[in-house]
């Protein structure tokens, strides 16, 4: 059993996979408390794999975008592999705090203030701008790092960030900018 927030498919609206036709299966739980989060951490109810699968399978999209909370709370290897022989392309999204089964697609990891990153292995960097010294998260091991403002608050900082470190990319909420889930 696992505790899912709730299942539904949209466009990926952040980092490398913006405009991504997906289905997020977003987990409840998390082993921070971020300010800035938008998720209902303990809101949710427990599914079976087989029930999480069925749902997922009523949309079309091939990538699957395991979020949260810390969806890591949650998920393992077989989980995993059972999306993957459903024909799905995992994502997951993650804090990096904890271990990940090493059969996951893509990794994107969001570091946040008080959370030391464990994994080390990770396809994307994407850290929410509160003004913090970006260049701490550079020695992270990703091919692509993206920066994001704080709920489209800060965005000229933002970008007055990017164009002084240009390892990084601006990264914005698309989906909260057009109004979808």
């Amino acid at each position: 059993m696992r505790k899912i927030n709730e299942i539904f498919y949209s466009l990926q609206g952040e980092g490398f996979h913006t405009g991504t036709p997906a289905v997020f299966v977003r987990f409840s739980g998390c082993n921070l408390k971020c300010p800035f989060c938008d998720t209902h951490h303990e809101d949710g109810v427990m599914m079976t794999d087989e029930e999480i699968l069925a749902e997922v399978a009523q949309y079309p999209a091939t990538v699957v975008i395991l979020t949260g909370g810390e969806p890591s709370l949650w998920i393992d290897r077989k989980f995993v592999e059972r999306l993957h022989a459903a024909g799905k392309y995992v994502c997951i999204e993650t804090n990096g705090t904890r271990p990940l089964p090493e059969n996951i697609d893509w990794v994107t990891c969001s570091p946040k203030a008080g959370g030391k990153v464990v994994i080390d292995r990770m396809d994307e960097v994407k850290v929410v701008y509160e003004g913090q010294d970006v260049t701490t998260y550079e020695i992270l091991p990703a091919r692509h790092f993206f920066l994001q403002p704080c709920s489209c608050r800060n965005t000229r900082e933002t970008v007055e960030c990017v164009m002084r470190h240009p390892k990084w990319r601006l990264s914005l909420q698309t989906h909260k900018m057009i109004d979808i889930p």
